[in-house]
């Protein structure tokens, strides 16, 4: 079986599981910028919440607004399968998926959910199997997809949660447009409890002033807008004009969510980097977590 290590334990967040889990806790817990409170079930018969948006940055600075999207994705129920879809940092240029084994992380490996992967690969035409996205240097390396995994593992209490790394490169609409289709198929296919999350950071700036820090929040809120309004065209158009990462993520979480009868989407946090350190001058990252609702 094909086990992916580990890339980025120890810097984006920690190696050890002690630490890991304080950290995590921690960021559940803020009251300030976190949900503050640690992840429960429901146990609900229904899903209404179909998938979210999380941050992909080092975890003290964006854990506490990825906890809200994943304390709202588990509340609910905990799912079968979490749909992960990651952005391209490192110019892979592809659509992939990766189709079997597992991904390691200090709480433990999760495994691939084979039989929805394979399911995908039938449906598409463009999204392929490729271990070498998500295996192996440069691409292994890519980590806003693995940051997300450590969440799906504290949240899912005793339950094997599998998942579904899928990296989108394009930007191209009627590429996102054809994927989602093609993913939200996959789900109808089969009696599972399926979320899809979409690893993004909002706009990347070097900022002197709050009235900086101001502007660059008004540039996220257009990308936010379109999300609520589950528009993909304007949410990449919007994004179009920032240096939001993961703009393609968010569209296909949109339109795969409307295939599945997604009727709102909703915001839970927006913060900055530079409001979560106390610290205005320098380099600046928005974070945003959302999600999208029956």
């Amino acid at each position: 079986m094909v086990i992916r290590k580990a890339a980025v334990a120890g810097s984006f967040y920690p190696r050890y599981k002690p630490d890991l889990i304080t950290i995590l806790k921690e960021s559940f817990l803020n009251k300030e910028f976190g949900p503050g409170e640690e992840p429960t079930t429901l146990n609900q018969d229904q899903r209404t919440i179909i998938g979210g948006v999380s941050p992909h940055a080092g975890y003290i600075y964006s854990g506490c607004c990825a906890a809200f999207t994943f304390f709202n994705l588990f509340k609910e129920r905990i799912p079968d399968t979490v749909i992960v879809l990651g952005t391209d940092h490192i110019g892979y240029g592809k659509v992939a998926l990766m189709d079997e084994g597992e991904w390691e992380t200090p709480l433990g490996n999760i495994r691939i959910d084979g039989e929805l992967s394979k399911k995908i690969l039938e449906y598409s035409d463009i999204i392929k199997n490729d271990e070498s996205a998500f295996i192996g240097y440069p691409f292994g390396r890519e980590h806003n997809i693995e940051v997300q995994l450590p969440f799906i593992k504290y949240c899912s209490l005793e339950k094997d949660v599998k998942f579904i790394p899928i990296i989108i490169s394009t930007k191209a609409f009627n590429t996102l447009n054809q994927i989602s289709s093609d993913i939200s198929k996959a789900i109808n296919s089969f009696d599972k409890d399926v979320v899809i999350v979409a690893s993004s950071d909002m706009t990347h700036k070097e900022i002197h002033d709050s009235e900086q820090l101001m502007k660059l929040k008004q540039i996220d809120q257009k990308v936010i807008e379109g999300f609520i309004d589950l528009n993909p065209e304007k949410t990449i158009e919007a994004a179009s004009k920032t240096t939001v990462c993961g703009p393609q993520t968010i569209a296909s979480l949109i339109m795969i969510s409307k295939n599945l009868n997604a009727s709102k989407g909703k915001l839970l946090q927006y913060y900055t980097s530079s409001e979560k350190t106390g610290n205005i001058r320098g380099y600046c990252v928005g974070y945003f977590s959302g999600i999208v609702m029956k």
